[in-house]
């Protein structure tokens, strides 16, 4: 908003006085300055524009938005909340897209926003960005798994390995068996698949880890393929339709076998609990 004075001070003064703000707190552009007359009589007016400041957590809500919609996400950040962690969340009719598989989506921009608030800064100041609950709900989920392989690690005594996890549900993992008296957590690995390892306190040095983070084509893999369609293995034509186990011909020759190779295609994209 542009304001006018006698002076350049005066149109300060008057600016900052309707917007209620201090001058710490304005961006203050002067646009036209009153010049000196005869015998030093100042003429015309002086013209300033007064913008108030933005905070570090509004640029960063800004930022956040900009974000999603170089993206094409149709959501709208909201702050919710800057206390002693800046939440941030968004709002949107099309969450799956949002939020991505198991938060991807979400991590990302959180990384980015936290960028944003923090660059520069001695002390870091926490921020979330948010989508439906989904924080809430998904450290529900990942408090109840790491209870359940607490007693598993302590059952077999061996380290459980679970999957690859961003730094903060590796976070929510630590926190949750903070306090137990059976074992204790660690990362392990190297970024993005960095994960966390369950080590029981009585643990059996000579035991295999346990590894609670394979998923079903990992497993479907290490079964060898047998009667797996698209497995490497199909012994002589066995369960192969349409095919005899010798395949001979009518002159009694025995063919020469086609080599084939299958294609497995693992479940990448759904949550295989």
């Amino acid at each position: 908003m542009q304001f006018t004075g006698k002076t350049v001070d005066e149109a300060i003064a008057n600016g900052l006085k309707e917007l209620n703000i201090t001058e710490e707190k304005a961006e203050i552009t002067v646009i036209e300055q009153p010049t000196k007359g005869l015998f030093g009589i100042l003429k015309g007016k002086a013209v300033v524009e007064i913008v108030k400041k933005q905070n570090e957590t509004e640029l960063t809500v800004e930022f956040v938005q900009k974000i999603v919609d170089i993206m094409g996400l149709n959501a709208k950040a909201t702050l919710t909340s800057d206390g002693d962690s800046t939440v941030i969340t968004l709002g949107t009719e099309d969450s799956s897209s949002v939020i991505g598989y198991r938060g991807e989506v979400l991590d990302a921009i959180q990384t980015l926003a936290g960028a944003c608030l923090n660059i520069g800064k001695k002390d870091y100041k926490k921020v979330v960005v948010d989508c439906e609950n989904y924080r809430d709900r998904r450290e529900e989920t990942l408090v109840k798994l790491a209870h359940k392989l607490e007693e598993k690690a302590t059952e077999m005594r061996r380290d459980v390995i679970l999957e690859p996890m961003s730094p903060y549900e590796r976070r929510i993992i630590h926190t949750a068996l903070s306090g137990s008296e059976t074992v204790t957590t660690k990362s392990d690995g190297k970024e993005p698949n960095r994960y966390v390892v369950i080590v029981p306190n009585d643990k059996d040095e000579f035991a295999k880890p346990y590894n609670a983070g394979r998923n079903n084509s990992d497993r479907g893999r290490e079964r060898g393929g047998k009667n797996n369609r698209g497995g490497r293995e199909n012994r002589g034509g066995r369960n192969n339709r349409g095919g005899r186990r010798d395949n001979r011909s009518s002159s009694g020759e025995k063919k020469k076998s086609t080599i084939t190779f299958g294609t497995y295609l693992g479940n990448s994209l759904k949550d295989n609990k």
